[in-house]
Formats: C-alpha cells, structure tokens, sequence
C-alpha cells in the first residue's frame, strides 16, 4: 500500500482485440476509491485515490471487438508511470498461438514489470503475460476455456482454473483472474491492496459487486471437451455424447475402437486430454448441471438421469468436481431459469 495521500497510477493496456466492456468498467472502478461513496453518502464526492488511464502501443484511435470506439490517453513512450497495469480479456481463439502479435505490449509489459508495477489480468488477457516471458514456471488462471491457451503455447505453467485468482512472481506482483467477469474480483483486489480494504468494500456496496468466491469449476462446460482428429477416438466420442447413460460407456467405446483396453485407454487418453472414464463423468456432470439449472427434479433424479444410480456418489463428484453440492448449485444457477419461466 502506498502512503495514504498519494494517487496510484493504473495504466489499463488496451489492443485492437480488447473487450470494452472490461476496458471501461475497469477504468470506472478504479476512478471510485475515496470519490463516489461519500457523494452517495454525502452528496458531495471525496478525493479520488486512483488516477485510471487507457495506455496502447499508439494514441490513435481504434475500434474494440465489438465496434465501440476506443482513444488511447497514451502510449508506451508518453505515460506515466504506473504502479499497476491492468490487461482487460481480448479476442483470441483458443488454443491458439500469438506469437510476434503483441511484441510491443509484451516488452513494455515486461519493463513495466521491472520498474516495480504490478501486473493483472482478466481473462484471456494472461495471454500477454505468457507473451511478456512472465509466466515460466508460475501458478495462473485465466477463463476455463482459455486453458490450452496457456498450456499449449508457454511451457511450464501450471493453470488453476479451480481460482478466482492467482497470485504469482516475485513479492506476489503478478494476479491474474479467470473468469470474463472476474475483472470486477481483480479490480476489488488491486484496491484493498493498493488503497485498503474499507474502500474496496465501499466500491463494492456503490457498484453492487459480488466476490466470486468460488472459483471457474461450476462455470466449466463441455467447451473443455475438445474434439480429436483422432477418427477412431473421435467417433467413440460421438457415440458416447449420446449414450453417456449407459451402464458401461467405457467399455462399450473399447468395443467400438476394436483395440485393446489398455491401447484404448492410452489412445483416447493422449487424443482427448483425460481418461474416458472423466470424460464420461464431465458429459454427465454437464448434464446434471443442465437439469438443476432449468428443471425441478429432486436430486435423486437428476443423477439418475445424468447417469448415475448411487446419488450419494454423484454428490460427492459433483462436488469434487465444481465446488458446489448439486443443492446448493441449483439454488445459485438455477434462479435465472426460474425468473424466465413462462408463468
């Protein structure tokens, strides 16, 4: 924390890509600390502790992903410098490979870093720290969908998708959450560390935040299920999304593969990034997870259903699996369902 009467810079690094809506929420999250509590309270606005500012790899002009319009306050060269950058989530398809995309906003990422800022990002926007060199050997998050992103391109770090966020490097200057809306956790956390805790839960209460507690494992869906070139493991795959309600999936796609057990397993292993036993589990817990969000089924039927007769060990995976009892999901999830319900 810095002393109390001094303003923290925050530099929000934006690209072409860029998702605006996080761009511009945190720029206005960041203008509220020590500002807009005591003009709600008060009626008249207190000192803002923050100074957000939009910096980019030029001051001109660009569209963002979704066509609003974005005017950088400055460039690498010109801004101030800052004692946080944030890098809101941008468009990149997953999986893929960015390589030489962002060279200028990886190496001043980089500098940044040395000069003593912290570095956040939501979202896909932990992407840049991999481009920056940052991430060797560290703990990360980034948005369950996003985790070969990682994975596949930056050797040696190791995604927590089961966090909201994660801190990493040295003296903890580097947090990442997960999560597309995880910059609101990010930017919750920056204040009660960079200004304190009483103002962040100020922020909160003026902008109706809620703590993501829980982590990205009950948001997980079958995006993470990734379809193999593999055309023996990929027509088991197709079978068992339509048969996954059968009492012995794993040995019925062996059957299917015409190869061994032990070949099969190994194969679809490698092929699909878990075993077929977990994968059978994640289709059916993604079907359980479909029928407490939009159906009144007692939890007995809900894993009878999905696939399981013991609904005691389909609550203990269940569990395991998301963070959250079948009970206690529905009653998260499952109220949206119920307010668009036809009456």
């Amino acid at each position: 924390m810095l002393d109390q009467n001094s303003r923290i810079n925050v530099a929000i690094l934006a690209v072409p890509e860029v998702t605006a809506s996080a761009l511009f929420g945190m720029f206005d999250l960041f203008s509220s600390p020590g500002r807009d509590w005591s003009y709600i309270v008060s009626g008249e606005a207190g000192e803002q502790r923050m100074q957000p500012y939009i910096v980019a790899r030029s001051r001109d002009g660009f569209e963002a992903a979704n066509g609003i319009w974005v005017k950088p306050d400055y460039d690498f060269n010109g801004c101030p410098r800052p004692h946080i950058v944030c890098i809101p989530d941008f468009f990149v398809n997953p999986g893929e490979s960015v390589t030489g995309r962002y060279e200028p906003e990886a190496r001043w990422l980089k500098r940044s870093h040395e000069e003593g800022a912290m570095l956040a990002s939501a979202c896909s926007g932990a992407v840049l720290l991999g481009e920056a060199g940052l991430l060797v050997n560290c703990d990360a998050t980034i948005h369950w969908g996003y985790v070969a992103t990682l994975t596949n391109n930056y050797p040696g770090v190791r995604v927590r998708v089961d966090r909201s966020l994660v801190l990493s490097g040295e003296a903890q200057r580097i947090v990442m959450a997960g999560g597309g809306s995880s910059w609101q956790d990010l930017a919750l956390y920056l204040i009660a560390r960079f200004v304190g805790l009483k103002e962040a839960m100020e922020v909160a209460k003026v902008y109706m935040l809620q703590w993501h507690d829980m982590g990205q494992q009950p948001f997980a869906s079958l995006m993470s299920l990734r379809q193999t070139t593999d055309v023996v493991i990929n027509r088991c795959q197709h079978w068992v999304a339509m048969n996954y309600k059968t009492r012995a999936p794993v040995a019925a796609m062996v059957a299917l593969s015409g190869l061994p057990e032990r070949s099969f397993i190994r194969r679809f292993t490698k092929a699909a990034g878990m075993t077929p036993l977990n994968y059978v589990h994640a289709l059916r817990l993604e079907e359980a997870k479909q029928m407490l969000e939009t159906t009144d089924l007692p939890i007995e039927a809900v894993a009878n259903e999905a696939g399981y007769e013991d609904a005691s060990f389909f609550g203990r995976l269940f569990r395991r699996e998301t963070s959250l009892t079948p009970g206690h999901y529905r009653l998260r999830f499952g109220s949206l369902g119920r307010t668009l319900k036809p009456k």
